[in-house]
């Protein structure tokens, strides 16, 4: 076995090309919507209007720039907080909403956390609440691949925080002793809720935990979406070729609120935050566009305008679908109805006759 690496912190170089250069403009436009669909959610959840969200600001350059070097028959096993991932790899904006809202269109049919969508149409695995199980689960399904000679591979998404979880270690040490095709792929935003990433581990890096497994270790600046691209493109290389699993750690750091139900101006300071957002992703591929004379502030003001408008305009349409009919609670549990289950939906509907309950 090759002896394991961590790779340093690094932009691509001539004979690693960055980001595909027709595609920039593309890539910032979906940043600036995941930007823009995240300060909307947060404000639809302090208006009562969704019950939960997690956002990603200041995380958008690591996702779009992981989701563009992916094959479209690549899977994805997201953590809470991969909307950009979503976007990335085609999912609309109401089929997000309607999860977010569980209406009569939530394909979940609201049987899932807000902000835990998945969508098998584009191989993006419905999220887990609980640290870390995406990891052992990506790792099961690239083995599963393995066996069948299926030439893809499974990434799994997740924080600084689930390197502290049993699943990672479980995770990395299977996919190192059989060497599955997995990316690893840590956004290491600073912050597990509240807990800082120094008071975590005694490792200089994330992505050097790897090494203990037999599995290289990249770290990359998340806010520079061609590293996160050329990082990412290799690794795939790499598993599809029959090298083995890659953990790559991308700093970034998280603007938001781990959630909704976190205050986080508890645990940093305004200091803090002001000095992460001078690295802004957004802000700094856009200037990266002006500089090449692909964008105009002209522009920018057009997108922000017309995203914010899109973004409202769908979520009103979303709103205004029907709710999910409760007697969907009696499907999918069995491929067959079972006497027991065609009893309760019997009562369900006699109850809904008889005026004790609303259909």
């Amino acid at each position: 076995m090759a002896e394991p690496e961590t790779l340093p912190l690094s932009r691509p170089t001539s004979e690693a090309p960055a980001f595909p250069e027709a595609d920039l403009v593309d890539a910032y436009r979906l940043m600036v919507l995941a930007r823009i669909t995240d300060e909307r959610c947060l404000m639809l959840q302090r208006q009562g209007r969704i019950g939960f969200y997690a956002p990603l600001m200041g995380q958008e350059a690591a996702q779009i720039g992981a989701s563009r070097a992916l094959a479209a028959e690549d899977w994805v096993f997201p953590a809470y907080r991969e909307l950009a991932v979503a976007l990335a790899r085609g999912v609309s904006l109401r089929a997000i909403f309607d999860q977010l809202l569980g209406n009569a269109e939530d394909t979940i049919k609201g049987r899932q956390m807000p902000n835990h969508f998945g969508f098998r149409e584009v191989n993006f695995v419905v999220a887990s609440s609980p640290i870390g199980t995406q990891i052992t689960q990506a790792v099961g399904a690239a083995m599963a691949a393995q066996r069948r000679h299926d030439p893809i591979v499974t990434i799994a998404f997740f924080g600084d925080g689930a390197t502290s979880s049993n699943d990672f270690h479980a995770g990395l040490n299977f996919a190192g002793v059989f060497q599955t095709p997995t990316i690893f792929f840590c956004q290491n935003n600073q912050w597990a809720i509240s807990m800082p990433r120094e008071r975590q581990t005694r490792s200089a890096t994330l992505a050097e935990k790897g090494s203990a497994y037999g599995i290289p270790g990249v770290l990359v600046d998340g806010n520079d979406v061609h590293a996160v691209f050329a990082a990412v493109r290799d690794a795939r290389a790499r598993a599809v070729s029959g090298g083995g699993p890659t953990m790559i750690e991308a700093e970034v750091y998280r603007f938001g609120p781990h959630s909704t139900s976190d205050d986080p101006k508890r645990y940093r300071t305004e200091q803090q935050l002001s000095a992460a957002k001078e690295r802004d992703p957004i802000s700094r591929l856009k200037s990266e566009l002006i500089r090449a004379g692909k964008w105009t502030e002209e522009k920018d003001h057009s997108l922000w305008e017309e995203s914010r408008a899109r973004v409202a305009q769908t979520f009103e349409a979303a709103e205004k679908a029907r709710p999910l009919d409760p007697r969907t609670v009696f499907d999918d549990v069995f491929a067959t109805l079972t006497s027991r289950l065609t009893e309760e939906r019997d009562e369900y509907d006699s109850l809904v006759r008889d005026g004790v309950l609303k259909p």
